[in-house]
C-alpha cells in the first residue's frame, strides 16, 4: 500500500507541475492584442493552400466578396472545436441576413505538419460544418509564418498543445482585413454588422483598444460573459486529472496484481 500511495502522490505532483507549467506558458495577451490589431488595413499575401478536398486555393481566389478567416488546430479537443461551433452560429446569422452566398468562410490549420487536408476534412464533419461558402484549408509550410504573420496571428506552444489568440479576421472584397473579432463567443452582430457593412457599402466600425482588451483569449482561461472578466478553465484541468487517475489506477492495479502473484522458486 505504500508504493500505491507513493505512485499516487507522485501522479499528483507531476499534475500540479504540468497544470503550473501549462498557465506559465501563455500567451503575452497585451503584445497578442498589439499585434492582432497591427493587421487591420495590411493586405495579407497571396498564401496557395490546399483545401480539405485536395485542390489547390489561392487566397486571391476568395476575393470579391467579404472573407471571414479563423486558425485552428486540429488537434484541439475543447477549444478550437467550441470556437468554431460558435462561428458556425454566427456564420449562419450572418447567411439569414445576407444570403448564403454574400461573404465567405476559411478556417485555416496552422500546426504543421499535422494539420493535413485529411486532418483538416476530419475537423470540419466533426464540427457538423458543410458550408458551400465555407472552406477547410491546410497552408503550405514555407508560407505559414508570413501567413500568420499577415493575420496578427499569435500562438506559443505549451505542454498542453497551443496558446493562441481566438480570433475571427474579416476581410473585405479586395483582401484587406477590416476588422478583428475576438473571443470563444461573442456578440453574434459582432461579425454580422461588419459582414452587412462591406457587403451594402457602408463603412465599418472600429472598436476602441479597452473593449478589446478583454476579449483575448489564453489557454488557461475562460471568458465569462457574465462577469465580463477570465476565470481560470477548470475543465482542462479536469480533464488532465482525469487522466492522471486512470494511469494511477493502471499502474496500482498491476503493482497489487504483481505482489499477489505466486513467486516461482
Amino acid at each position: 500500500m505504500r508504493s500505491a500511495r507513493s505512485l499516487l502522490a507522485g501522479v499528483m505532483g507531476a499534475l500540479a507541475l504540468v497544470t503550473g507549467t501549462v498557465c506559465a506558458a501563455t500567451l503575452d495577451r497585451d503584445a497578442a492584442l498589439q499585434l492582432s490589431q497591427s493587421a487591420v488595413g495590411r493586405t495579407p499575401g497571396d498564401a496557395t493552400f490546399t483545401a480539405a478536398d485536395g485542390r489547390t486555393v489561392r487566397l486571391s481566389e476568395l476575393r470579391g466578396k467579404p472573407l471571414v478567416v479563423s486558425f485552428v488546430y486540429t488537434g484541439c479537443f475543447q477549444v478550437c472545436p467550441a470556437t468554431t461551433q460558435f462561428l458556425s452560429l454566427a456564420v449562419e446569422r450572418g447567411a439569414d441576413a445576407l444570403g448564403a452566398q454574400a461573404f465567405n468562410v476559411a478556417t485555416i490549420g496552422f500546426n504543421l505538419p499535422f494539420d493535413t487536408p485529411a486532418a483538416m476534412r476530419d475537423f470540419a464533419r466533426r464540427q457538423r460544418i458543410a458550408r458551400d461558402n465555407w472552406l477547410f484549408l491546410s497552408p503550405r509550410v514555407e508560407g505559414l509564418e508570413r501567413l500568420l504573420q499577415d493575420f496578427g496571428f499569435a500562438y506559443v506552444e505549451t505542454p498542453a498543445g497551443f496558446d493562441h489568440v481566438l480570433q475571427a479576421t474579416v476581410l473585405d472584397a479586395d483582401g484587406r482585413i477590416v476588422k478583428q473579432v475576438y473571443g470563444e463567443s461573442f456578440s453574434l452582430e459582432a461579425l454580422v454588422e461588419p459582414l452587412k457593412s462591406l457587403v451594402t457599402g457602408a463603412p465599418v466600425a472600429t472598436d476602441s483598444l479597452s473593449s478589446l482588451v478583454e476579449r483575448v483569449r489564453v489557454l488557461c482561461t475562460v471568458y465569462d460573459p457574465v462577469s465580463g472578466q477570465y476565470r481560470l478553465d477548470y475543465a482542462l484541468f479536469a480533464e488532465m486529472l482525469g487522466g492522471f487517475l486512470v494511469i494511477a489506477g493502471t499502474a496500482i492495479f498491476l503493482l497489487r496484481d504483481r505482489r499477489n502473484a505466486p513467486r516461482r522458486g
